[in-house]
């Protein structure tokens, strides 16, 4: 039995984590196709991406939120009900990207301008992020879809249009730059194609499941509410952990001496954030894992059966961050040669690093039972655990920066601290029974309308 649940972890995990690494290494491909047009068209993608990113960010309740509840659904035996919660999860992604999408069109100028970038600059953001907003429907039918397959134990499916999806956006991206001539709204162009042509696949997939089982797949507005109100938590809990690293960032600016030592710390300070972002893919490739079989293992009423996959996965996130932690403290010398040919980047970045690969089996943990807890519909404990951590980490945090502190002690603080608090509450509440909640719909609402 125990090989039998390690082959499930393995199946689920391993395509989850390739699927989320192609992500960032097509948008590299993106970065370095517009850095050819010239540093301001770069630094233009650099400001357009952080909104978006933000915007995606925020909404990643719709994989998330989705993932569990039709988990539950399929653990319950109920498959039907499950695709019918995967289509309310679809329908409320149309509706919010429909709204940003307006709002990201109108307001793009002003948003764009909140950096204070010069118009060199603020220009060809302005440009990219106007045509880019008209993506925002696909990109976030494209994470319910994928919370959809994934609550249905499938990550192959989503990894095979992530890969198809970022390769035709590279070409598109090419075609439309150069010969085309368009420039970085050719790059714009590209991604919104690539997205749509995505969320097609993925939309075509969900509706063949939903005809093939009988499930509806019209608009069922107290099941799109409910969809809506579940992922609210979800939304706070991911504002704590960005308004946590955006304060980490302020702190390596606020505790700078000076002009160069502020330039090479927050260089350092990027190229670890990135790496440890790397990295992370690892170990969130376990959390979708934990949250498709916890929700699965709980719809079916298995609670026993939750607590051995639980103890399993945390030992599985605890090895991988001692793996990434160990692989990572003997590549932290060279690393930085890869990066930059600054000698006193290269320099601080060694022991910056050592600081992360020391965190990482605390990050392990913490990811899995993170996802353990999504996977459960325990979205409330999240949300208000993220805030206690955040407030617990702030005051240290700012500490740090009104005391001139090293880009080292900072992140001491971030892994410490911050990593720690996180590692407390989601222990302290795996330990418990409250979020041990079965069924279908957990105890949380009611049943959804499945007839067609």
């Amino acid at each position: 039995m125990t090989d039998v649940r390690d082959r499930e972890i393995v199946r689920l995990a391993v395509p989850a984590f390739l699927a989320l690494v192609a992500e960032p290494l097509f948008l590299l491909a993106d970065a370095a196709i517009i850095g050819h047009l010239g540093t301001a068209p770069l630094a233009g993608l650099g400001i357009a991406g952080a909104i978006l990113q933000t915007v995606v960010g925020l909404c990643i309740f719709l994989a998330y939120g989705t993932t569990a509840s039709v988990a539950r659904y399929l653990g319950a035996g109920d498959l039907r009900g499950a695709i019918a919660h995967g289509v309310d999860g679809l329908w409320l992604a149309v509706g919010i990207g429909s709204l940003a999408t307006v709002a990201g069109v109108l307001l793009a100028g002003p948003l764009v301008r909140l950096f204070g970038a010069s118009a060199e600059v603020s220009g060809p953001a302005t440009t990219y992020l106007r045509i880019a907003f008209l993506g925002t429907v696909p990109l976030l039918v494209m994470l319910a879809a994928t919370g959809v397959l994934r609550g249905l134990q499938d990550t192959r499916t989503p990894l095979a249009v992530a890969v198809g999806g970022n390769a035709l956006n590279v070409v598109l991206n090419l075609l439309l730059v150069y010969p085309a001539g368009l420039g970085i709204a050719g790059s714009a162009l590209g991604s919104v194609l690539a997205q749509a042509a995505s969320a097609a696949v993925f939309v075509a997939v969900v509706v063949r499941a939903a005809r093939r089982h009988g499930a509806s797949l019209r608009p069922d507005l107290p099941g799109i509410r409910a969809a809506g109100r579940a992922g609210v938590p979800l939304v706070v809990r991911t504002l704590t952990l960005r308004a946590a690293l955006l304060l980490t960032t302020y702190v390596v600016t606020a505790a700078a001496l000076g002009a160069r030592d502020q330039e090479v710390d927050l260089a350092t300070h990027q190229l670890a954030m990135t790496i440890w972002g790397f990295l992370a893919f690892v170990l969130d490739a376990i959390a979708i894992a934990a949250q498709a079989i916890t929700g699965r293992a709980l719809g079916a009423g298995d609670v026993a059966g939750t607590r051995e996959l639980t103890s399993r996965m945390v030992r599985w996130g605890a090895a991988g961050g001692v793996v990434t932690g160990v692989l990572l403290a003997a590549a932290s010398p060279v690393l930085g040669h890869l990066f930059t040919g600054d000698p006193d980047v290269q320099d601080l970045l060694v022991p910056v690093l050592l600081v992360a690969a020391a965190g990482q089996p605390v990050a392990g943990i913490v990811f899995v039972l993170d996802g353990v807890l999504i996977g459960a519909g325990d979205g409330r404990y999240l949300a208000k655990a993220g805030l206690v951590t955040l407030a617990a980490y702030a005051p240290v945090a700012l500490a740090c920066a009104a005391a001139g502190a090293s880009l080292v002690v900072v992140w001491v603080s971030f892994c410490v601290v911050f990593m720690g608090a996180r590692l407390v509450v989601l222990v302290r509440r795996e330990r418990g029974d409250a979020w041990l909640v079965t069924g279908a719909a957990g105890g949380r609402g009611r049943a959804r309308r499945v007839t067609p």
